[in-house]
């Protein structure tokens, strides 16, 4: 069972906004248009940092040529495909999902893909994949996928999401960071050297015990008002202290100089579908496409599933409401992303930010999606809020996310081992999709040696032979090329 709202009951809304609640049924899902707007607010904040992040993996690659694509037509094109994409995720979907260039997804296309051709040809294997994915989607089949899975491993999935999240918290504040070395050492450690140091750090701590001091408390806003605290006292700290910039990592905390900065479209429209055929190999080509579609189908996938679920909108059978049109629109956000040349959109986690704030609707999108259009043009403003003063949102999320693993039967092993794969592998590989592939060969094979294989739906079997190509996929490219 997802973790419920305990405030009281909503009151109705005036006569000016009921087409409004009545749209997004903000009402009728136990919302306030407050909640659904500091929601909006606390999902942009958390996941603000992608329009400095994809210009430096992007913009730090080179192509076949030599040639890179510039910082400032990539922060422009990055924050335009996550405003219109997550404004239409919020009116088209009506679930708190926001959209933006995806981690992992961004970092296949910079430097797997576009070092074998040129920019052009990579983001228009981007666009063919998005357009594969609508037409998944079209056909019914990624529906069917998302409703063969059973719901043990759904809860699985938003569990394991959970420690993700918490973990990407703790790594972007700096709390926990790996150890250079050789092999062999520990993987991680706690600061940058096995101790908290730092006036980053301080920041970072006094967020998160500021964030579940005022959950406790059962405050409106808390993860909204722990982020601007927390960034407030990172730019006064700043200021005062000898601080050297790349302890912040990549936001610093400064006031900026300006606050409107004009937005370059340089990069829109500068793909090529078919350009990359004529680079390399057809063979090649496909399990380039296949690795961009199974990495975002299933960590959309994963997404849809862990914020609905945390949000309370699973039906009885566990199935996400309007699920076709929300697929649909994240299959339309990877094409419009490589249509930009900021690399494949989907559905980002710390939406879940979003829904520890209250937030049950689409409007919560709207209001990010508006959110990520102003820093179009207000760049130095959006970029001002560090990882440190985000992440302690992204920790209160993974606890919310956390408490469903009570809902999952540890006692049958055919359910409890792929469960626990499915979650040890979230955090430990770093990705959703390795996560959810163990999970499912797991419970297709478990199933299988119980001789209870007819209990497995079919797109199971299929989706786990899938997987097992996946996590195959560099001897079977060397074997096919």
């Amino acid at each position: 069972m997802a973790r419920q709202i305990t405030d009281k009951a909503p009151a109705p809304p005036g006569p000016g906004l009921r087409p409004l609640d009545r749209y997004f049924r903000i009402s009728e899902r136990g919302s306030t248009l407050g909640r659904e707007v500091r929601g909006g607010f606390a999902t942009f904040f958390t996941m603000a940092y992608i329009l400095v992040l994809n210009p430096i993996i992007l913009g730090g690659a080179k192509d076949k040529f030599g040639e890179q694509l510039s910082g400032t037509q990539l922060a422009t094109a990055t924050a335009l495909v996550a405003a219109v994409m997550t404004v239409l995720m919020g009116i088209g979907g009506n679930l708190p999902l926001a959209l933006a260039a995806g981690l992992g997804l961004n970092a296949v296309v910079a430097f797997q893909i576009a070092p074998q051709m040129s920019w052009a040809d990579a983001m228009g294997l981007v666009v063919l994949e998005g357009l594969i994915i609508c037409a998944l989607v079209a056909t019914g089949l990624r529906e069917a996928v998302m409703h063969a899975i059973p719901q043990p491993l759904k809860q699985a999935i938003s569990v394991g999401i959970g420690l993700f999240i918490a973990f990407i918290g703790f790594i972007d504040a700096g709390f926990v960071s790996r150890i250079p070395g050789p092999t062999g050492s520990t993987p991680v450690q706690l600061g940058s050297d096995g101790r908290l140091t730092g006036w980053p750090v301080l920041v970072f701590c006094v967020g998160v015990l500021l964030t579940v001091a005022l959950m406790a408390r059962k405050a409106k806003g808390a993860l909204l008002i722990s982020i601007v605290v927390s960034t407030v006292l990172a730019i006064v700290i700043n200021e005062i202290a000898d601080i050297r910039p790349e302890a912040w990592g990549l936001t610093v905390p400064t006031l900026p100089d300006s606050v409107v900065d004009t937005p370059d479209f340089g990069l829109l429209g500068h793909f090529s579908l078919f350009g990359a055929f004529q680079q390399v190999g057809v063979v090649t080509i496909v399990l380039l496409i296949f690795t961009l579609i199974l990495s975002d189908f299933f960590d959309t996938m994963g997404t849809v599933v862990g914020v609905s679920n945390e949000a309370g909108l699973l039906d009885a059978e566990g199935r996400v409401p309007g699920l076709g049109r929300v697929l649909l629109i994240d299959g339309a956000a990877a094409a419009f992303g490589g249509a930009a040349s900021a690399s494949s959109n989907t559905s980002y986690i710390e939406s879940a930010a979003g829904v520890g704030e209250g937030a049950r609707t689409g409007f919560a999108s709207v209001v990010t999606g508006a959110l990520f259009g102003l820093a179009l043009f207000l760049t130095p403003l959006a970029t001002v809020v560090p990882a440190q003063a985000a992440a302690p949102a992204l920790i209160a999320v993974g606890f919310l996310l956390m408490s469903q693993v009570r809902s999952i039967d540890w006692e049958r092993l055919d359910i409890a081992v792929p469960a626990f794969l499915t979650i040890a592998l979230m955090p430990f590989s770093y990705s959703i999709s390795n996560g959810i592939g163990a999970g499912f060969i797991s419970y297709v094979v478990i199933k299988a040696v119980l001789g209870k294989a007819r209990e497995v739906h079919w797109l199971l079997w299929g989706t786990a032979a899938l997987f097992g190509v996946y996590f195959a996929i560099d001897p079977l490219e060397r074997l096919l090329t």
